[in-house]
């Protein structure tokens, strides 16, 4: 069954803004309705956003939204660590003079957004600069396998962008980061990032 492209992307799109709850069921004839598409179209949707681990289908009972828990997520968690500090080191080693400035830029709006205690501000420009990062890293394996899992956790890192002083903890480690990848220091810059990814990890068992 192949999955038209606009349906998919519009449902997913809807599911990550929050728009369903975990454990919702997804009605198929108003999914139809919803967005303007044909049962075979919604169906052919609902298979592909399974296979992203971001629908489970049930016997009998059709498909819900799949609630990730928090020891799942901190498996996630784990395995980012390992491939984002993999394209932060690949970022480090091909990172141009023009993309070097616009990393310091975004750090300093980071600095910015949490001194005026701008938290959505500040999570706008987290993902700006771990999006950046895949860009310059320019390593589409890797890059896949972050997009799979960050449909899955956007949820917890919502969460996560609430607890109260997150983000005066995360920036200076957003900044080693960025530091590391400016000077072009593969090593460095790995290991911040790993650093970085565990520290989520560790917020995300202190909200479980």
């Amino acid at each position: 069954m192949v999955a038209d492209t606009r349906v998919v992307e519009e449902l997913k799109a809807a599911i990550l803004r929050g728009e369903f709850s975990p454990r919702q069921r997804l009605v198929e004839i108003e999914l139809c309705e919803q967005f303007d598409a044909s049962r075979f179209a919604v169906r052919a949707a609902l298979q592909a956003l399974e296979a992203d681990g971001l629908v489970e289908r049930q016997r009998n009972r059709g498909a819900r939204i799949r609630e990730i828990g928090i020891d799942e997520a901190v498996e996630i968690t784990e395995v980012r660590q390992v491939v984002e500090g993999l394209i932060a080191r690949r970022a480090a080693e091909r990172v141009s003079v023009d993309e070097a400035e616009a990393l310091a830029a975004i750090g300093r709006a980071m600095h910015e957004a949490v001194a005026a205690g701008e938290v959505a501000e500040y999570s706008d420009l987290n993902a700006r600069l771990h999006s950046m990062l895949r860009d310059i890293a320019r390593h589409e394996k890797a890059n896949s396998i972050i997009a799979h899992l960050h449909g899955q956790m956007v949820r917890h890192q919502f969460a996560l962008s609430r607890v109260p002083g997150r983000s005066k903890v995360s920036v200076h480690q957003h900044q080693a980061i960025i530091d590391a990848v400016v000077e072009g220091d593969g090593d460095a810059a790995e290991q911040a990032m790993r650093t970085h990814i565990a520290s989520v990890a560790d917020a995300l068992r202190g909200i479980g």
